[in-house]
This record gives C-alpha cells, structure tokens and sequence, in this order.
C-alpha cells in the first residue's frame, strides 16, 4: 500500500515550530499505519531524542538556535531516525516517503539521516548547523 501523509494536520505541526510566538521546539512526524502523522511536539530536544527508539522511523522538524557572542540565529533541520530494529524493505521505503515529508516541510538549513542515538546529540547538530551556516565570528572559540 502506497504511503499517505496527513498534510493538514502535519502542516500545523510543522508552522508551529516555525512559529516565533510559540515556544514548540520541534515536532517529529510518524507512520500510523501507511500513513504519516503528526507524532508529538515539544519545546526540549531531549524529548524529541526520547521518541527515537531502535524500534522506530521517524521525521523530525527541529528548531535550533545557534550564532556567536555577536549574533544568534534560527536554524531549522530535518532529521530522518532510522532505529537499529528497523526492517530493509522498511529502511528503503523511508528514502522515497521523505519525499512527502518535503512537500510540508520545506524551509530547513541542513537535513541529517541518522541511526546512531550518538549522532543525535544536539551539540553534534548545533556543530553541523554552524558549518552549514557558513561565517562562524565568535571570537570567543578562538
């Protein structure tokens, strides 16, 4: 059965972390069924990490602030969680399901496909959000 997303309600989620206003941080993006769904939101990274067992796939819209002692910035990023449990026929499928997932979730710096719970370290995100983000002026780190 071909995959499905929920845009409507996925949209929502996804302006939601977009949102200056609000507080939400991030929100992932699960299948229910063949379909991909809304899958929680909050305003802790640590939570959203929580929600990436070795028995799940995922999507995730993560906001974070990175900058320097002159300037702070928003970045977005798009993480595709791949557990360790995770079947190939499954693993394979998600490749061509993010294609879904773009349609909504289009305004992001960097986009990580990660399996390993260590590479999900916000630190290691914030790193590779600041290398994508191009002049780094933070005379402090010098």
């Amino acid at each position: 059965m071909a995959t499905r997303i929920d845009k409507d309600a996925c949209r929502e989620a996804y302006n939601l972390v977009r949102d200056d206003n609000t507080d939400i941080n991030w929100a992932s993006f699960k299948y229910d069924g063949s379909t991909i769904v809304p899958g929680g939101q909050g305003t802790e990274y640590e939570e959203f990490k929580q929600q990436c067992t070795d028995d799940e796939r995922l999507f995730g819209f993560v906001r974070i602030t990175t900058g320097d002692a002159m300037s702070k910035r928003v970045k977005f990023t798009l993480i595709t969680w791949i557990g360790e449990n995770i079947s190939g026929l499954q693993r394979a499928k998600i490749s061509t399901d993010k294609t879904l997932v773009k349609d909504i979730v289009q305004n992001f710096a960097k986009e990580f496909m990660i399996s390993d719970a260590r590479e999900l370290e916000e630190d290691y995100i914030r790193d590779e959000l600041k290398k994508a983000g191009g002049a780094n002026y933070d005379a402090q780190a010098e």
